[in-house]
């Protein structure tokens, strides 16, 4: 199994295309995969506050062996922490959490109305300052939004971590941000197992030997689109590793991208404050 995992520059970061997610891995579910997913050759581990995981992450990265260095950490400020004062504070106990001195990605988790943005952008800033985290950024900001973020922050938005997967269509909000220098991460990018059934990817996968999910995590990746998929099943973080020794052809990835469908999202949780980009 190939272990060289392509990278993709934005901000001030080479994040790894391939990462091992953690939501829903709570309740001590997290060590045993982040260990096995480090041992395997991962080096992008994902996590956030909300998920209530970060003790075992950090446990997890610290029993692998792997030098920190060598990984890609990210977590996420959750929205009640947003204002400027809590917002660092939370930060220095996801530190603390995770037993490391800095992240290399810290990212808002949802946009909020409640916290004007300028506020939040500029306590963003101040930990990255601080040196409490290399890169910054957002998570499931729509293009409008994630152009206000940019506009307000003195440092780049390394990621706009979003739902993305082959029934839902991301054209807009990806020509948007590599306009802007902005890279993004595919959050749900197997859309939480559904593409294991679908008949398209099932064949394109019978033509090289690779199942459906690792199908769609080449699709992500030859876009050069960030992928975290997240699975409990040790087999399946093996799998989703798997994608790196074969190519889609431009018809395969045509294909792909026409399974795309208006009612494919799967988390429809915005603030009505904003609405999500439309393609």
């Amino acid at each position: 199994m190939s272990k060289l995992v392509p990278a993709i520059r934005s901000g001030d970061v080479l994040i790894p295309a391939i990462g091992f997610g953690t939501w829903q891995l709570d309740n001590g579910a997290a060590q045993p995969l982040v260990e096995q997913a480090l041992e395997i050759g991962y080096r992008h581990i994902d996590t956030a506050q909300i998920y209530r995981n970060e003790r075992d992450v950090g446990a997890g990265i610290a029993a692998s062996g792997v030098k920190r260095d060598e990984i890609f950490l990210t977590t996420k400020v959750w929205i009640d922490h947003f204002a400027d004062g809590p917002l660092q504070a939370s930060v220095e106990r996801s530190l603390e959490k995770l037993k490391v001195d800095h992240v290399d990605l810290l990212l808002l988790h949802w946009p909020k109305p409640d916290v004007p943005m300028a506020e939040t952008i500029a306590a963003l800033n101040d930990v990255k300052e601080r040196g409490l985290t290399r890169a910054i950024g957002v998570s499931n900001f729509p293009s409008a939004v994630l152009a206000q973020a940019q506009a307000l922050s003195k440092a780049p938005l390394a990621t706009d971590q979003v739902e993305y997967h082959p029934y839902l269509s991301q054209k807009a909000l990806i020509a948007a941000a590599h306009a802007a220098g902005t890279s993004i991460t595919a959050w749900s990018p197997l859309a939480q197992g559904k593409v294991a059934q679908d008949p398209v990817l099932i064949a394109i996968g019978e033509a090289h030997g690779k199942t459906p999910g690792q199908v769609t995590l080449r699709w992500l990746i030859q876009q050069g689109v960030i992928a975290i998929p997240r699975t409990k099943t040790p087999a399946r973080v093996v799998e989703n590793f798997d994608i790196l020794d074969f190519e889609l052809t431009d018809a395969e990835m045509a294909a792909v991208f026409a399974l795309a469908r208006p009612d494919g999202r799967i988390g429809d949780w915005i603030d009505a404050a904003f609405t999500w980009d439309v393609d």
